[in-house]
């Protein structure tokens, strides 16, 4: 598929592959959420915290999203990108890996926090799991943020989003407010914004929401079939909101 056919849709895949269709400098911005890696206070789960597993939810385990992504499609995200310009989400066990592949010369970056009011009692000799991470880096110089006080704060804390996960059924659906408060941080109307692990689609819904174009992938095609559904004003039960536009997201 070319390039411009893609904007504006969710292509069904592996987004390792897909990615490597997208031209050099073609992508304004990518906010994205890959698999979480599931431990306790190491990421190697060694020493001291051997043993120390955090275990995920049967849900998580069943799609495969709990181990982790292949750095490797960190050299992809730099190649596509105009500029670094770029929102992660992850977890404590990951931080350290995507800070030293983008913690370079002219890059800053920000640890952004969501914290929820009302986490689930699953500690496993932890604490408890009411903070998500959210890694944001820029190129300094090429990379101007946008004006806005509501846009501006580094954490938010908000209860779990449980409608969300009930209107599209999956596991780590991250709060939509959240995301768009990014795009409208870190794009201009008409960006293009790229999420390689889509789910339900926030982003894809977020970037139409704000006047952004987007490119989605999502390898598990009942989440792609809810993310197009999505766009298209319609929940997993099959619920219709009155703003449609099933033309353009077939």
């Amino acid at each position: 598929m070319k390039f411009n056919d893609m904007i504006n849709t969710i292509q069904l895949g592996d987004c390792y592959e897909l990615i490597k269709t997208i031209p050099d400098k073609s992508i304004d911005l990518i906010l994205t959420d890959p698999p979480y890696e599931f431990h306790c206070g190491s990421a190697h789960n060694s020493g001291i915290f051997k043993n120390r597993v955090v275990k995920p939810g049967q849900d998580i385990i069943d799609l495969k999203i709990n181990n982790g992504i292949d750095y490797s499609i960190l050299t992809e995200f730099v190649r596509i990108l105009k500029h670094i310009n770029i929102f992660i989400w992850c977890n404590k066990a990951q931080i350290q890996n995507y800070l030293n592949f983008f913690c370079k010369e002219n890059i800053s970056f920000e640890i952004l926090t969501w914290h929820k009011s009302n986490p689930t009692p699953l500690t496993k000799n932890c604490y408890l799991p009411d903070t998500e991470y959210c890694l944001y880096f820029r190129e300094k110089g090429n990379v101007l943020l946008n004006d806005g006080y509501d846009l501006k704060s580094k954490y938010w804390i908000t209860s779990t989003n449980k409608d969300d996960k009930e209107q599209y059924l999956h596991p780590t659906i991250k709060p939509l407010e959240i995301v768009r408060k990014e795009i409208l941080h870190t794009t201009q109307p008409n960006d293009i914004v790229l999420d390689c692990f889509c789910g339900s689609g926030t982003t894809c819904v977020a970037a139409k929401e704000t006047g952004r174009k987007f490119i989605g992938m999502e390898i598990n095609e009942k989440y792609y079939r809810i993310a197009v559904d999505r766009l298209n004003g319609i929940n997993a039960n099959g619920q219709t909101s009155i703003f449609t536009d099933f033309d353009s997201f077939k």
